[in-house]
């Protein structure tokens, strides 16, 4: 008796907590906007209602019928001011890269570069001030924003840094360049045979220094591992970066069991503040850590190993990607298909038989005609809410748009992929198989569902330029006028849902957050502006003030 009594009293009570004076807007079950003025959550980190009428510190008494009590007026624990600010459901990237994200803030970053030269320059500054590190490692070049007409040089890596091994992915990490000293480090060599899946461009019978999507790993398997406390300063990195952009949530596409350990290293240590949706990289990580069926949610909904990644085709940039018909630009080429038919439903299939969620990456044609046809092949043997994944999905013929919408495949999208990749696509495709190209619109109105992120690093995290593009089909500066393939513009509000409640729902976590509404988590963001009411310039230039996660502040802008 007397230790229940004690349990009792060092329970604490429950608390409310009120942010009042917003501007606030989310979406409802039906996808219609909601305007609020403040939210009340309770010490759990969950929202307890919405105020929808100007908040005082009380609510009036509200009329009710004879004989029934009159309800308590309102009285919260706790009243924070939202000082007008604008505030919106944390936004959710439905397809990233949190490790790569984190640690190409702690290696050599070359996305900002804009010639072959600019990036040697860099390089050669790079390994002068790290003269320490065995390998100089970085990512973020590409060719085509360089304007070089081709892939770089093993050579032109030498005559900045020929003393130690070099290794640089490409912005979409389906291309890497080496030097000479990784060629030797990796034992490749003139004789070395592309594996499946992948290609080694060669010169004059010999490689180029260019490995393409698979054959990567000859050099990759050379490249000492990160430490455990690199990983963890990896995350500590992404981490920041993501909650800065207002994004309270992330699906992980390709999570590894070293980046699963980091995640559960931050989970256990309390400062995991992002909810991460972990898709296993291949089947390895699904069996090791899941066993025979997905993991519970884990730290307060912060991580869950729901799902596996796979790969149909490469990318684009490096025409990786599995087309139809050839490339436009490189005739006799269609791309590399990664696995064949039998071997992608075999693997499918060990991942459906223990309830795991299926994600495909296909950005060619000929790649999200195979990945719809063993959807099709399997739905009748795994039944069920499966909500199968294609990842990007980028060029899809239109006679195969409307089977996602009949399979329930969920097209797992980027618009800033559509902006970054225009004329590049224009090139590789021509003019007559772009209208299937990055086709949002068309997607929806077949009945599909759209979830939208930014597959960070390869591009910027920031949420609100994939708002910009996928409401304009404009890039930042404004082009082309009119958009893009303007025919597949979508509304603000959709474009909203791509970010909130689609990328939820995407990831089995609908009844968890994506919108502001009791019952759910009180994730939410403060920013500087009504991105309903913004122009397309003025929402690009959002800013996030504050980020909340589970009603507890986990960034603030400073002034």
């Amino acid at each position: 008796m007397l230790a229940g009594l004690a349990l009792l009293f060092a329970t604490p009570a429950a608390a409310d907590t009120l942010i009042d004076n917003v501007n606030g807007i989310t979406l409802d079950e039906a996808g219609h906007v909601v305007r609020f003025s403040g939210l009340v959550m309770g010490n759990d980190g969950k929202i307890v209602r919405l105020m929808t009428a100007p908040a005082p510190p009380s609510e009036p008494a509200r009329k009710v019928k004879k004989g029934q009590a009159a309800p308590a007026p309102y009285r919260p624990d706790y009243r924070i001011d939202g000082k007008g600010r604008t505030m919106l459901p944390g936004l959710i990237d439905a397809h990233g890269h949190v490790m790569l994200l984190g640690f190409q803030a702690l290696t050599l970053d070359l996305s900002d570069t804009n010639s072959l030269a600019e990036a040697q320059g860099k390089i050669a500054a790079y390994a002068r001030d790290h003269a320490n590190r065995r390998w100089i490692i970085g990512r973020g070049w590409n060719q085509e924003r360089w304007g070089l007409g081709r892939f770089p040089t093993a050579a032109e890596l030498d005559a900045v840094v020929a003393d130690k091994p070099v290794w640089l992915e490409r912005v979409d990490t389906h291309a890497g360049w080496a030097n000479s000293a990784a060629l030797a480090e990796a034992g490749v060599t003139a004789k070395s045979v592309s594996p499946s899946g992948g290609r080694i461009e060669m010169v004059g019978g010999k490689p180029s220094g260019i490995f393409v999507d698979a054959a990567k790993d000859l050099i990759e398997k050379a490249i000492p591992q990160p430490l455990a406390r690199d990983r963890d300063q990896a995350l500590i990195k992404a981490q920041d970066a993501l909650l800065a952009f207002g994004i309270t949530g992330i699906a992980d596409m390709g999570t590894s069991l070293e980046d699963w350990s980091s995640f559960r290293r931050a989970g256990d240590g309390g400062w995991l503040n992002i909810r991460i949706f972990a898709y296993s990289k291949g089947l390895d990580p699904i069996l090791v850590i899941g066993g025979n069926a997905p993991t519970p949610w884990l730290y307060g909904d912060r991580l869950r190993m729901g799902g596996v990644k796979l790969y149909a085709d490469g990318a684009l940039g490096s025409r990786g990607a599995w087309l139809k018909a050839p490339y436009a630009d490189a005739p006799g080429n269609h791309g590399l298909q990664f696995v064949e038919d039998t071997k992608l439903r075999n693997i499918m299939s060990r991942a459906a038989l223990d309830g795991y969620q299926i994600a495909i990456h296909a950005i060619g044609d000929a790649a999200n005609a195979q990945a719809l046809d063993a959807y099709s092949e399997l739905q009748s043997t795994y039944k069920g809410d499966r909500r199968w994944r294609i990842e990007h999905a980028q060029i899809v013929d239109p006679a195969d748009i409307p089977r996602l919408a009949q399979l329930g495949v969920i097209a797992s999208m980027q618009p800033v992929h559509q902006t970054s990749d225009r004329t590049m696509a224009e090139a590789r495709l021509g003019p007559a198989r772009l209208k299937g190209a990055y086709a949002w619109k068309s997607f929806l109105t077949s009945g599909a569902r759209l979830a939208f992120g930014s597959d960070t690093p390869v591009e910027s995290p920031d949420p609100f330029a994939g708002l910009a593009a996928a409401i304009t089909r404009e890039d930042a500066k404004g082009e082309p006028f009119g958009g893009w393939q303007p025919q597949e513009r979508i509304s603000r509000e959709e474009a909203l849902a791509g970010f909130t409640t689609g990328a939820a729902y995407a990831a089995f976590a609908e009844s968890k957050l994506g919108r502001l509404a009791p019952g759910l988590w009180a994730d939410f963001i403060l920013v500087d502006r009504d991105p309903m009411l913004a122009t397309p310039a003025e929402l690009r230039a959002t800013k996030v003030l504050e980020t909340w996660v589970a009603g507890r502040k986990v960034f603030s802008r400073p002034n």
